[in-house]
């Protein structure tokens, strides 16, 4: 039979045998860290792609709507509007 103190020697020894020292809780504390740290930015990131931006993009004009917008603003003349009007809408002319 094993005597009670070797006993509790035993059981010390299962319970305090496996001391990392002072880099194991260093480096435990630093995996806590990044792992709090990891699991807010992602739940964050999360609320951000959910949540989005809901604004709908804007299409890009035609060049026809363009070209009648600078007709509008005066940068173009009536002729120069007829003219490239006619060759958007006919572009196999020679």
């Amino acid at each position: 039979m094993v005597d009670s103190t070797v006993k509790e020697s035993l059981t010390m020894m299962f319970w305090y045998d496996h001391d990392m020292g002072w880099w194991g809780y260093a480096g435990m504390g630093i995996g806590m860290i990044l792992f709090w740290g990891l699991l807010i930015a992602g739940i964050i990131a999360l609320v951000v792609f959910i949540s989005g931006d809901r604004r709908t993009a804007q299409a890009t004009p035609s060049p026809e709507k363009l070209l009648a917008e600078r007709f509008a603003r005066g940068e173009i003349t009536e002729t120069e509007y007829q003219d490239r009007l006619a060759v958007l809408r006919d572009p196999v002319r020679h």
